[in-house]
């Protein structure tokens, strides 16, 4: 490969390191075309973008990048594919969906602004909560007491009516 070509192939993974929010790397060694073919349709059927990478240019992407991402260089050997993705949790679940004997298996991944490194953080990324979840639960929290003191007047009402109207009939 040219050294321009391989210049290009590291300035186009430093934009798609900084389009998407959350990237993973993922082991592939092992996986035959078949299998890889299925992992990519459930990939774009997910909205997660899946790049086959050269180890040596992704360490060179982010080493330009903004920030220090060292925790992730020991992970790079191997076979390795990038999965970007907009929320945090979606390549891990459909990792643990799609794995089989251990294939693929999650090297590490840069999620909600942390990394996570290693095969046995993938049930911690399954956890993590997308912002929009979160904002749901916000969200429902605050409307709960509201909620109650809406339904407490509203029986309440009901209830003094009913009062009043059984002690009415009952004077007559």
């Amino acid at each position: 490969m040219r050294k321009e070509d391989k210049g290009n192939i590291i300035v186009q993974l430093g934009e798609k390191l900084q389009e998407y929010a959350h990237f993973y790397l993922v082991d592939v060694t092992g996986l035959n075309a078949a299998v890889t073919s299925a992992l990519r349709r459930k990939c774009f059927q997910s909205e997660i973008k899946m790049v086959l990478v050269k180890n040596t240019l992704l360490h060179k992407a982010l080493e330009n990048l903004d920030g220090d991402f060292s925790p992730l260089y020991g992970c790079l050997k191997g076979t390795t594919a990038v999965l970007f993705s907009n929320t945090a949790n979606a390549p891990a679940k459909l990792l643990k969906d799609f794995a089989k004997d251990g294939v693929p298996a999650l090297k590490a991944a840069y999620a909600e602004e942390g990394f996570y490194v290693g095969a046995e953080q993938l049930d911690a990324l399954t956890a993590i909560k997308s912002k929009n979840e979160v904002i749901a639960e916000i969200v429902a929290l605050l409307q709960s007491p509201a909620k109650n003191v809406l339904s407490a007047l509203q029986s309440g009402g009901n209830t003094i009516h009913g009062v009043l109207k059984t002690l009415g009939e009952k004077s007559e």
